[in-house]
């Protein structure tokens, strides 16, 4: 009776310490996913820990790390400069649909960084990760297969040393 339904006692220690460490891996997520939009430069771990601490957030032991953190993301964007890198993408398009789909793609993309139309249209882009999957069936629906879409870079960060003048 106790083994089939009977729970694990666990001591405070031991919770305590889990939901540390849940707290560092949703910081280190926002960490990874996120970057100052004046900047385009990524944020420290323990700056976004400072900040989860300081606008009071609570860990669910019982949802995922990584829904936590686009909570989290959420919610740090009231207080500080946040918000999550974009996705350089390239789609080709058939010349036909190129056109219609171009117009339907436009308020999902955030900067149109080359494109080019000859035989068929092809374009450079980043985007907001939430819309890759809209984007992806919209061309998937619209060009019945023809359509391609590739993913250049998970997140447009700036790396090294900034230049101070």
């Amino acid at each position: 009776q106790i083994l089939s339904k009977g729970e694990l006692q666990v001591s405070d220690k031991e919770r305590h310490t889990q939901l540390e460490q849940m707290f560092r891996d949703i910081a280190t997520i926002v960490a990874d996913k996120c970057v100052n939009p004046e900047t385009k430069r990524p944020y420290t771990v323990i700056l976004i820990e400072r900040a989860m601490k300081d606008i009071h957030y609570s860990v669910k032991p019982h949802k995922s790390t990584k829904q936590q953190a686009l909570e989290v993301i959420r919610q740090l964007k009231e207080t500080m400069q946040i918000e999550r890198a974009h996705m350089r993408l390239r789609f080709v398009l058939p010349a036909k649909e190129g056109k219609k789909l171009k117009e339907k793609l436009k308020p999902l993309i955030k900067v149109i960084e080359n494109e080019d139309f000859q035989e068929q249209l092809e374009i450079v882009c980043l985007i907001d990760p939430g819309c890759f999957r809209e984007i992806d069936e919209l061309i998937r629906s619209e060009t019945k297969g023809k359509g391609t879409l590739e993913v250049l870079s998970l997140k447009d960060v700036e790396e090294g040393d900034e230049k101070l003048e």
